[in-house]
């Protein structure tokens, strides 16, 4: 149970801002008790609940699959803005250096942060439609990565940079795996050989779902850490997943998050079943995501009570 390695991780720990800086004002178009629907600085119009917590509807999305769209929204990605980096991030980078934990930051997304722009829909159509626009997106993004990431990099010592993609569902990817060696593989393959030879030993990449189809690809391209590895539906497994593609698979992930309300022998037998792959090395099992409404608190901590006893007794 060591601290978060997530922790400033969107932020770059407060030395720089990369995300797209828009200049759209912030306005609410309508609101009731129910919902409010809004316009973010990216121009997305979108319906949030106030009722609980979920996903909110797009009505607009920031980005449009189109060159004129592309041409107003890339503005947005200016890495030579001086703006976007704090005023004393030198300072802030020896500082995080002296700190005894592991370190990452979000050095990379060349598909999640476009699905968020454009939507599932649209990002979907544009690989057949339009491929030249969207590698040119991707060519693009991948630059400014490179121009924002490689003065901090040159400061702080990562043990890995993290890539935020979420390019999977229950069923598998969203895009074929040919899809993934045409369009994106060059790029993924830039960005982590620039990151390895300035220094940061992993690459991990970030997606939700049913990722085997995608994970031999991955790993083609130079990723050394597939998370989280989610048990769902389909029942991914850590140790089928090391016997389908090798002892050097590093993984995060892996426990059934719906046994731990189940009670201790249940979740002792879970992870007595996980302890194999740990012990080989090269994988950390963690629950994905948010833990089930069902779960107490008192089961919470009967599930660190045996994960301490199963994994460092």
């Amino acid at each position: 149970m060591d601290p978060d390695c997530e922790t400033g991780l969107r932020d770059c720990h407060g030395l720089l801002n990369a995300n797209p800086v828009g200049n759209f004002p912030y306005a609410v178009i309508e609101e009731n008790d129910d919902y409010v629907i809004s316009q973010n600085a990216l121009g997305e119009i979108a319906k949030h609940g106030k009722k609980g917590s979920s996903i909110p509807h797009t009505i607009k999305h920031s980005l449009e699959p189109t060159c004129e769209s592309w041409e107003r929204f890339k503005v947005f990605l200016n890495a030579h803005d001086q703006n976007r980096w704090s005023t004393d991030w030198e300072q802030k980078a020896e500082e995080l250096n002296k700190i005894d934990r592991v370190k990452c930051f979000m050095g990379g997304s060349l598909y999640g942060w476009v699905r968020d722009w454009m939507g599932v829909e649209n990002i979907s159509y544009i690989m057949y439609d339009n491929p030249v626009l969207l590698e040119e997106i991707i060519s693009y993004l991948t630059e400014h990565f490179m121009i924002m990431y490689k003065p901090v990099i040159n400061k702080v010592k990562f043990d890995f940079v993290y890539f935020f993609e979420d390019c999977c569902c229950k069923n598998g990817p969203l895009f074929s795996p040919d899809i993934y060696k045409k369009i994106f593989d060059p790029y993924y393959k830039k960005l982590i050989k620039f990151y390895k030879e300035n220094g940061i030993p992993l690459a991990l990449i970030d997606s939700d779902g049913n990722s085997e189809k995608l994970i031999q690809p991955w790993i083609d391209s130079g990723f050394d850490i597939m998370f989280p590895i989610e048990v769902g539906t389909w029942n991914a497994n850590p140790a089928g997943l090391r016997k389908k593609f090798g002892p050097h698979l590093n993984m995060f992930g892996g426990v059934n998050k719906n046994i731990i309300p189940l009670g201790e022998a249940a979740i002792r037998r879970h992870l007595i079943d996980l302890k194999p792959a740990v012990d080989e090395g090269g994988y950390i099992p963690i629950p994905d995501h948010r833990i089930p409404p069902e779960c107490s608190y008192g089961d919470l901590l009967m599930y660190i009570k045996v994960f301490s006893e199963v994994f460092n007794p």
